[in-house]
């Protein structure tokens, strides 16, 4: 099934992947009463992060922002796996994402603007959230940057 907000991912030349199978024991993405909580979502393209390293050191800032787009992608991926239809989320409530960073890059909120960004172009008003940028040491498997994200759904 797919709606306004997949034909608005066409329009701005991106398709929804399929969901990032888990690395470990957990689920992409559940739901509990109208709300739908992601994973963590690495920026995994095809099944392979197309970059790793720590962001200020072997990824720039620019680099690292365009991998929390694809994160973005992954985590709306994500809530369709367990939502059915994008079209249900009433809001994105919050975004945590995660920035892998060398000991003197301070610039984690502007690498998660990439998925508040996105967030804000495909579903408009509905896509504005509360959000944390957070550096730290080491992601999973060597990854920039990692990004989870809590919606609202409307009733199905």
């Amino acid at each position: 099934m797919s709606g306004a907000v997949e034909a608005k991912l066409a329009e701005l030349g991106m398709t929804l992947p399929e969901v990032v199978p888990p690395i470990a024991a957990y689920q992409p993405a559940i739901q509990s009463g109208v709300y739908v909580y992601t994973s963590g979502q690495l920026p995994m393209v095809e099944g392979k992060l197309p970059m790793t390293g720590k962001v200020g050191a072997e990824v720039t800032p620019e680099e690292a922002k365009e991998l929390a787009r694809t994160c973005a992608l992954n985590a709306l991926a994500a809530v369709k796996s367990v939502a059915g239809d994008l079209d249900r989320i009433a809001r994105v409530v919050k975004v945590v994402g995660f920035v892998a960073s060398a000991p003197d890059f301070t610039g984690q909120p502007a690498v998660i603007n990439g998925t508040s960004e996105l967030l804000g172009e495909v579903l408009g008003d509905k896509g504005v959230h509360a959000r944390s940028a957070v550096g730290v040491a080491v992601l999973p498997l060597d990854a920039p940057v990692e990004v989870e994200v809590q919606v609202e759904l409307t009733e199905a």
